[in-house]
């Protein structure tokens, strides 16, 4: 485990670094941000964005929650995805689910997790729009792999679904939505090449609000 002062003694090493490097790094930090990218992942302690995509600060508007959920009911989500397309202008969003997720394996369970609940009902749903797919998969790891793909490819499509990305479509700067997924046992970075423009297509006259 991280000691707690060990904490601020390595925050002090990257600092001297990055001033090593490029003594103004600090002071052009704090003019303003302009990522590329917002990226949705899992709040997984062992998936971090920066690291794995081997990016610097200011690059990435990160949002984390359990199995990198996109639910049309949560304002947490629904805000960071506001701003990022809104007023940062991100040209990609990515969705990054990860093997090993401890939430799409609690949504598997029959098990009551209290508050959690209503939050992994949304996966479950996802298990119930595929179920066919994922019953036919005998092998429970390959099936519970499988989850966490579609699952990343359902949040690609309710990502879609919010008002400020079709406002964007329409306006002809929306961002390119990318499904991955990480795999904590090789460290691969997969993107799923989710046909997302494809099934946008499909959808247009039921979700479409502009």
């Amino acid at each position: 485990m991280l000691g707690y002062n060990e904490i601020f003694e390595n925050n002090q090493q990257w600092l001297d670094e990055k001033k090593r490097t490029n003594e103004e790094f600090f002071e052009q930090l704090s003019k303003g941000q302009e990522p590329g990218y917002l990226y949705i992942g899992c709040s997984d302690s062992r998936v971090t964005a920066e690291d794995m995509m081997g990016a610097n600060p200011g690059d990435i508007f990160v949002h984390r929650n359990v199995a990198n959920l996109v639910p049309n009911n949560d304002a947490s989500s629904a805000s960071v995805i506001e701003y990022a397309v809104e007023h940062l202008r991100v040209k990609h969003v990515v969705i990054c689910g990860h093997y090993f997720c401890g939430g799409v394996k609690a949504a598997m369970g029959s098990q009551d997790l209290g508050v959690l609940n209503p939050w992994l009902q949304n996966i479950r749903d996802v298990y119930r729009y595929h179920k066919a797919e994922l019953d036919a998969i005998s092998d429970e790891e390959d099936r519970y792999k499988r989850l966490v793909e579609l699952n990343v490819q359902e949040q690609c499509l309710n990502l879609y679904k919010t008002a400020v990305m079709q406002k964007a479509k329409v306006e002809n700067r929306m961002p390119e939505i990318h499904g991955w997924v990480f795999d904590i046992s090789t460290g691969k970075l997969i993107d799923l090449k989710i046909d997302v423009n494809g099934v946008i297509d499909s959808m247009d006259g039921i979700f479409n609000l502009h």
